[in-house]
C-alpha cells in the first residue's frame, strides 16, 4: 500500500504470565506494524501466542515492550480498539439488538436517543441485519449474533478490529457467507482488521497480509497477499501460498514432538 500510515506500531513484546516455575515467554521480543487498511490474519499453531497477542492489543493483558495506537500507548481497553470473540454469546440478552449496539455508543457520549437509533439502524443494514433490530439475541442464529457483534464494534468506529476466530463454530455455508460479507465490510469502511485463525483458507481468502508465528511466540512468516478478491483455491497464486503456509505450520508441528 503506498503511503501506508501506521496504526499499530509493536516493538520487542514480550508477556510471560509467570504462573509457575520456569514458566516460558509465551510471545517473545515480537516487532510488527500494522497500517491503515490493512486486514492482517494471524495463523499458527495452538498455544503459540496469537491470542495473547491480540489480548494484549486490546489492552486486556499486561506486557513487557511497546504496543502503540496512532502513537499512544496501550495500557488499558480502549474504544479505539474493538474486539469480536469466538463465542456467540457477546450480546446482553435482555436488550433488543438496536439496543445492544445503542448502549456503548451511549457510554461512549452519543446521549442524543435518536442518533443512537440512527446510527444502530445504519450498521445493521451494513451487515444485512436491518429488519432485526427488534429482535432479541436468543431469536437469532450464532452467524446473526457474529453480524451484530460486527455491527457493534463498527458503530463505535474503532481504529483497529480484534477478531479471535468469530467463525470458528459456524457450519462451513455460514462461515463463507459470512467471509465474504467481511471482505465487502472492510473495503467499504476501510476498517484496520486483525484476524486470528486456524484455517489456512480462510486467512487466504479474507487477509491483505498473513502473518504466521512459531510455537516460540516469533513471527515466523509476514507476507502481503495480493490475490484479487474474491478468493478460491482456482485463484491464481492460491496453491503457491496455501503449501508455503501448509508447510510452515507442519514444520512446527514435527518441532513440537
Amino acid at each position: 500500500m503506498i503511503n501506508a500510515r501506521p496504526v499499530l506500531e509493536i516493538k520487542k513484546l514480550t508477556k510471560n504470565y509467570h504462573d509457575g516455575p520456569g514458566s516460558r515467554d509465551i510471545i517473545k521480543g515480537l516487532d510488527l506494524t500494522v497500517n491503515e487498511g490493512d486486514f492482517l490474519t494471524i495463523l499458527g499453531p495452538s498455544g503459540c501466542g496469537k491470542t495473547t497477542l491480540i489480548r494484549c492489543i486490546a489492552g486486556f493483558e499486561d506486557y513487557e515492550g511497546d504496543i502503540l495506537v496512532d502513537g499512544d500507548p496501550v495500557k488499558a481497553p480502549g474504544i479505539d480498539r474493538f474486539m469480536v470473540f469466538q463465542t456467540f454469546e457477546q450480546l446482553f440478552p435482555w436488550k433488543t439488538v438496536k439496543n445492544n449496539i445503542a448502549y456503548p455508543l451511549k457510554m461512549n457520549g452519543i446521549k442524543d436517543r435518536e442518533e443512537q437509533d440512527k446510527i444502530a439502524r445504519e450498521h445493521l443494514e451494513l451487515v444485512g441485519l436491518g429488519d432485526k433490530g427488534d429482535l432479541y439475541p436468543h431469536q437469532l442464529s450464532g452467524g446473526m449474533k457474529q453480524r451484530v457483534a460486527i455491527a457493534k464494534g463498527l458503530a463505535l468506529n474503532p481504529k483497529i478490529i480484534l477478531m479471535d476466530e468469530p467463525f470458528a463454530a459456524l457450519d462451513a455455508m455460514t462461515r463463507n457467507k459470512l467471509q465474504a460479507e467481511l471482505v465487502k465490510i472492510k473495503e467499504r469502511e476501510n476498517a484496520t482488521v486483525i484476524f486470528i485463525t486456524h484455517n489456512i483458507q480462510e486467512a487466504l481468502a479474507l487477509g491483505t497480509r498473513v502473518m504466521l508465528m512459531s510455537k516460540q511466540g516469533e513471527i515466523k512468516i509476514n507476507i502481503d497477499n495480493d490475490i484479487p478478491k474474491p478468493v478460491t483455491p482456482a485463484s491464481e497464486g492460491y496453491g503457491q501460498l496455501w503449501k508455503m503456509l501448509n508447510d510452515a505450520l507442519w514444520e512446527e508441528d514435527d518441532e513440537k514432538e
